[in-house]
């Protein structure tokens, strides 16, 4: 057995793994490694990525250089052109990042689940009761990023950002083990909530979810960085027009992004739990026959 395999057996286990990634000091953990990451010495750039590559199956075949300043500036990598093909379907919300589906489907009323068995209030995630009514009964997906997976975000369909709200909170790991023993946990992290609206009149919704060793957003309309360093304002009004699959963003490593949208939608065949979902594949499709779009 290799020393590889030895060290991923260890740190799969629910129990190492959980006190490994909680119990630190998430926040003074979480700041020094945004600090770390952004190192552009060549030997600590290239041992760290090395080491990054070595445990976590990193891929960088896609990305559209294969020389990097920093660490960072590795996990916030841009993809070649045509790497992520858009599906063009008016009638489809298409995914806005790469990720691992995690809970998904039907709001009932204001709850919905981070895993089976542990739900969590709609009010406590988004912290705003008008926001909380336009998704009562909603369709919901959980896109959970891992470390090595590629960490920007697009839009979903073509549409207007009209507003981003960030809640400070707490950076727990956010990955499986954490969602099963901690209850609320997306609605106890740091996050960023856009709100959206579609050209065909539906509101969409993206909650960003940050985590340990992450927590830092950039929007491309935002003239701030989001994360445990900022002060305010905390509700941001946009005027942000996005073309489907144009970027919005991204996470400095890997976190959440939970997708809300009107309860008329359904998901798409394959978005079930635990399936490995790329950007730009469909993820809900609008039922004409309940939606607002003419036939």
């Amino acid at each position: 057995m290799t020393l590889q395999t030895t060290i991923f057996r260890l740190f799969s286990q629910e129990d190492i793994n959980f006190l490994v990634t909680n119990r630190i000091p998430r926040r003074l953990a979480t700041r020094f490694i945004g600090w770390f990451s952004k190192i552009e010495q060549p030997l600590i750039r290239d041992l760290s990525i090395g080491a990054w590559r070595l445990f976590s199956g990193l891929d960088l075949g896609e990305a559209k250089q294969s020389r990097f300043r920093s660490m960072h500036d590795c996990f916030t990598r841009e993809l070649k052109d045509g790497a992520r093909p858009v599906d063009a379907d008016p009638n489809i919300l298409t995914s806005p990042c790469d990720a691992i589906v995690g809970a998904c489907g039907a709001v009932e009323g204001t709850r919905l689940y981070q895993i089976k068995g542990f739900p969590y209030a709609l009010d406590d995630l988004l912290c705003d009761r008008a926001l909380v009514a336009a998704h009562r009964n909603a369709r919901y997906v959980t896109l959970r990023l891992t470390s090595s997976m590629y960490h920007r975000v697009h839009a979903p369909h073509d549409c207007r950002v009209d507003r981003v709200t960030y809640v400070s909170g707490d950076t727990w790991n956010v990955n499986p083990i954490a969602l099963k023993r901690i209850e609320s946990l997306f609605c106890k992290n740091e996050r960023a909530i856009l709100t959206t609206t579609l050209d065909t009149g539906d509101r969409v919704t993206i909650v960003l979810v940050a985590a340990v060793l992450v927590a830092s957003i950039r929007l491309h309309f935002l003239d701030v960085l989001l994360n445990l360093r900022h002060r305010g304002p905390n509700v941001m009004v946009c005027d942000a027009h996005l073309r489907k699959g144009q970027e919005m963003g991204w996470f400095e490593h890997g976190s959440t992004a939970i997708l809300f949208a009107p309860e008329h939608y359904t998901l798409c065949d394959g978005v079930t739990e635990g399936a490995t979902i790329r950007m730009g594949e469909p993820l809900m499709r609008l039922e004409r026959d309940r939606g607002q779009l003419p036939g």
